[in-house]
């Protein structure tokens, strides 16, 4: 049974076409100059700190603690005005998913495992209400290691519920490869979904426990009871 299930945000539970991303090449091209900055990055399934190293290493510009703090106070103002300013949505089967856990005769925690920084995450989900949803998570100030966020959210799971988690008590539920690797670094279950850059068929071959198009196509009973 499962007893912690672990969300990811972008692709998995929201779109924001793309604000994020957005507000970073923003911020590069007004406080660093660089306005092409984020054309050799890839996103999806990464984490801010990480992107943002990357950015610096291939920028030759000190990742030091000042240029970061710089940019991230930049950055979540830059990410509230983008999210404002274009379409975005739910994804499909996300808000009954959250109902239905909570329905759950043994209800499980529900958390986020998310390559956003925690502000950046919760302006994200506050402008879809969402926000409220989540007991606990692990974020991008946390570690820069997507596996190492793994491992926070799980040990701030036992620590909620005040025992150790099996592998197989957990449920990670995300829309990329290293959703995948990173649910399988701590052993838990993954439902792969297409609603971010990658359809099932792309992510089947990674063995996810079940690969689907969107969380309509799965419920939270079937997955969190069997």
């Amino acid at each position: 049974m499962i007893r912690l299930v672990l969300f990811d945000i972008d692709g998995t539970l929201i779109h924001t076409s793309g604000a994020g991303e957005k507000a970073f090449a923003r911020v590069f091209a007004n406080f660093f100059g660089v306005s092409d900055g984020t054309e050799k990055l890839k996103f999806a399934g990464r984490t801010d700190v990480g992107i943002l190293r990357e950015f610096f290493v291939h920028n030759a510009i000190a990742p030091s603690p000042e240029n970061m703090e710089q940019f991230f106070e930049a950055y979540v103002f830059m990410l509230e005005h983008m999210l404002q300013t274009m379409p975005g949505g739910v994804h499909p089967g996300v808000s009954k998913w959250l109902h239905d856990l909570r329905a759950l005769p043994q209800k499980p925690i529900v958390g986020l495992l998310t390559g956003n920084i925690r502000l950046g995450a919760e302006i994200k989900l506050r402008r879809f209400e969402l926000w409220g949803q989540f007991e606990t998570g692990a974020f991008a100030d946390d570690a820069a290691d997507r596996n190492e966020i793994a491992a926070i959210a799980k040990g701030r799971g036992e620590a909620l519920l005040g025992s150790k988690l099996r592998g197989d008590e957990v449920l990670v539920i995300g829309d990329t490869p290293l959703d995948i690797a990173c649910a399988r670094y701590i052993g838990a279950r993954v439902i792969a979904v297409g609603t971010g850059m990658y359809r099932p068929k792309d992510l089947l071959p990674l063995k996810p426990d079940w690969a689907v198009e969107n969380l309509e196509q799965i419920s939270a009973r079937e997955s969190c009871m069997s």
